[in-house]
C-alpha cells in the first residue's frame, strides 16, 4: 500500500466501524476482514456490475482468496434498473446456492448502485447478515457510509430498502483512475454536497481545486473524500436512522430523486440529478429569505465541477411533481426540504408548499447556464 491510508470511524457504540481511504487499500483487503471479525469458515459473496468486475472483481478476489476465504461472485447488469426486486431475488438465489449461512458475508464492490443493492442483498438474507462496502466512484463516498441500503420501485427510488450498517468501508483511490469523465464529475456533486451543508471553507477549496479534482489528483481527490465522508460519519453517529439532523444529507434529492424517476433512471446521472436539486434548493432558500449569496455560490461551485445546473425542459414538470409526491419526504400535502440558509448551514423546512416548489422546477428549466 503506497503511504499510510486516511482513517475515520462512524461511531455508533458497539457498531461502530472504520472507513479506510488511500491508495491500495484493497490489498489489504484480507487483513482488515480479519480485523474485524468476517468469517473465514462460512462463504462470502462480492456482489458487483458488469464493467466493476472487468478491472477490480478478479484482484479483489484474488486477495481474499490468498487470505483463506471462500469467495462467491456475482455480478448485476451495470446502471440503476439493477436496483430491482428481481435482482434482490436472483442475488439471494445464487447466495443459497452457494451455502452462504449467518456467518456468511456479502461485500459490494462498485459504485452507488451495487452498493446500494448488495447492503440490501445483506440486510434481507437470513434476516441480515454482515456486510462490507468497497466503492469504486467518487458518488459511493456517500452512499457506502452510513448504512441506508434498497432497491428501487417504478415510482419511487429507494423506497424499497433498509438501515444495515457495514462492518467496514475500503476505499481505494486507484478504483476511480478507470472511471469516465462524466461519472468523475458527477460523483463530485456529493463532494461539494457536504461542504454546501457543513462546512464553507471547504466549499471555497473545491472551488479553488476543481480542476485538479476532475482532474484525478490523488491529493486532492483523497482529502476530498476524506472531507466528504468526515461529514458522513459526524452527521450518521449523531442521527443514525434520520429521525432528525440526517436528513439534511438530502439536500438536493428532493427534487432530484424525481429527476432521475421521470428521466427514466438513465438519462441524468444521480450526481448530475442532485446537482439539479441544489441549485432548485439554493433558488427555494433565496425565495424564503437567504441572501442572493446561497444561489450564486451554489451553482457556481457546481459549474466549476462541471455539472449541470438546468432542468431538461423536456422532463414534464407534472410528472415531477407527481413523483415528488412519492418520495419519502412528502408528508401531509407539503414537503419536507433541506434549505440552505447560508453556505454550509442548512435547515429542515416541513412546510414547504406544491405550489412553490412548482414554480422553482419551471425556473430551473430557465437556468441560465
Amino acid at each position: 500500500m503506497s503511504g499510510a491510508p486516511r482513517e475515520l470511524t462512524v461511531e455508533l457504540g458497539e457498531r461502530s466501524y472504520p472507513i479506510y481511504i488511500g491508495e491500495g487499500v484493497l490489498d489489504e483487503a484480507g487483513n482488515l476482514f480479519t480485523e474485524r471479525g468476517i468469517s473465514k469458515k462460512s462463504p462470502l459473496m462480492i456482489i458487483t456490475d458488469a464493467n466493476v468486475a472487468e478491472r477490480h472483481l478478479g484482484h479483489l478476489a484474488e486477495v481474499l482468496t490468498s487470505a483463506g476465504f471462500t469467495v462467491v461472485t456475482a455480478v448485476v447488469p451495470a446502471g440503476e434498473s439493477s436496483k430491482s426486486l428481481t435482482e434482490l431475488e436472483r442475488l439471494i438465489g445464487i447466495a443459497l446456492e452457494h451455502g452462504l449461512d449467518r456467518k456468511s458475508a456479502i461485500v459490494a464492490l462498485g459504485g452507488g448502485v451495487v452498493g446500494d443493492l448488495a447492503g440490501f442483498v445483506a440486510a434481507s438474507f437470513m434476516r441480515g447478515i454482515k456486510f462490507v462496502q468497497v466503492p469504486t466512484t467518487i458518488l459511493a463516498h456517500d452512499s457506502s457510509v452510513g448504512g441506508k441500503v434498497a432497491v428501487n420501485h417504478p415510482l419511487a427510488k429507494n423506497i424499497i430498502g433498509a438501515f444495515h450498517q457495514p462492518e467496514l468501508v475500503l476505499y481505494d483511490l486507484k478504483t476511480l483512475q478507470t472511471l469516465p469523465e462524466r461519472e468523475v464529475k458527477a460523483g463530485l456533486s456529493e463532494v461539494v454536497k457536504h461542504g454546501l451543508i457543513w462546512d464553507a471553507s471547504f466549499v471555497t477549496w473545491c472551488d479553488e481545486n476543481a480542476d485538479k479534482l476532475t482532474a484525478l489528483d490523488p491529493d486532492a481527490l483523497g482529502y476530498a473524500l476524506y472531507k466528504g465522508c468526515s461529514v458522513k460519519a459526524a452527521v450518521v453517529s449523531k442521527d443514525e436512522r434520520e429521525n432528525d439532523l440526517r436528513a439534511i444529507l438530502n439536500l438536493g434529492h428532493t427534487i432530484g430523486h424525481a429527476l432521475e424517476a421521470v428521466a427514466g433512471y438513465g438519462e441524468l446521472l444521480h450526481g448530475e440529478a442532485i446537482a439539479i436539486g441544489m441549485v432548485g434548493a439554493a433558488r427555494l432558500a433565496v425565495r424564503l429569505g437567504a441572501s442572493e449569496e446561497v444561489y450564486t455560490v451554489t451553482k457556481h461551485v457546481l459549474q466549476r465541477v462541471g455539472l449541470p445546473v438546468r432542468l431538461p425542459a423536456h422532463l414534464a414538470t407534472d410528472e415531477i411533481m407527481r413523483a415528488m409526491m412519492h418520495d419519502k419526504k412528502f408528508q401531509e400535502g407539503t414537503m419536507v426540504f433541506i434549505v440552505p440558509t447560508a453556505i454550509g448551514v442548512v435547515e429542515i423546512n416541513k412546510s414547504v408548499s406544491t405550489s412553490l416548489i412548482r414554480e422553482i422546477v419551471e425556473q430551473l428549466k430557465q437556468e441560465a447556464i
